[in-house]
């Protein structure tokens, strides 16, 4: 029979509230005023991180710094357009002058449109790739450039990024480009201590597509699912807080999926 661990060794395992927490870290969410990048926004706050929240909306990110505020959590807000490259470092400047140098990136800003590819015009291709990958890449490139060491980089693919389907072609190159150029920056940042990762989310009901997965056109899809329903925003708060906390630190250019087993079988 082996020996029991000796006491001191017991003591030395970390705790998760130890491992998880983000005390002294400032976060920068894109896409936060809705849907996954605002419930990514929220789950850092609350465990100790100051929290930058861009997107588009400036009410929407309010009510979401607001919120965070009352729940004695530090945010502030960034409101512009991920295709505005110009306002990229200006929004970088903001955060640092108000919360300090950036320390964990979430790239979450996207769009999404199903598009056969006879009938895919090269404005609309454009549009995808200027969103999906461009100004992720903008965003990353500006972090690669500011981002201390022990920070972290999460770049927001899809399981499409992975696995092909049907009229997403756009989407689906766009994502699948996040990943590889996620580590391709981890070689480049291992040296300076910074962490690249992917974490490429299955369907999930957000604001944007409630109305579909409550009506019945949705089954065929949700029955695709292994696990047997779509994701629900909460349904990442392990992944991001994961990727974002030192639970995480011997982990660099990987790509974590949290899909509920959809990926198995597209």
């Amino acid at each position: 029979m082996a020996e029991p661990a000796a006491p001191r060794a017991i003591a030395a395992a970390m705790q998760a509230a130890t491992i998880f927490d983000l005390a002294g870290a400032v976060a920068l969410v894109t896409g936060a005023s809705s849907g996954l990048g605002a419930r990514f926004a929220e789950v850092l706050a609350a465990n100790g991180a100051r929290v930058a929240l861009a997107g588009r909306r400036r009410e929407a990110l309010a009510e979401r710094a607001e919120a965070i505020a009352a729940r004695g959590g530090t945010a502030m807000v960034v409101p512009f357009d991920v295709r505005d490259h110009d306002r990229i470092p200006e929004a970088y400047a903001e955060v640092e002058a108000q919360l300090g140098p950036v320390t964990v990136l979430v790239n979450n800003a996207g769009i999404s449109a199903a598009r056969r590819v006879a009938e895919l015009s090269l404005a609309e291709w454009r549009e995808m790739l200027d969103v999906d990958l461009d100004a992720l890449f903008l965003m990353a490139r500006e972090a690669a450039r500011r981002m201390p060491a022990g920070g972290s980089i999460i770049n927001v693919s899809s399981i499409l990024g992975v696995r092909p389907r049907a009229e997403m072609a756009a989407y689906s190159v766009a994502k699948a480009g996040v990943a590889q150029l996620t580590r391709i920056m981890a070689l480049e940042l291992a040296g300076r201590q910074v962490r690249v990762n992917t974490l490429a989310p299955g369907y999930v009901v957000t604001g944007m597509n409630a109305a579909f997965f409550a009506s019945p056109d949705s089954a065929p899809l949700v029955a695709e699912i292994p696990l047997g329903r779509v994701g629900t925003v909460d349904d990442f708060d392990g992944a991001i807080l994961f990727l974002a906390s030192a639970a995480s630190r011997f982990m660099t250019g990987s790509l974590l999926v949290v899909d509920g087993g959809h990926v198995l079988v597209l």
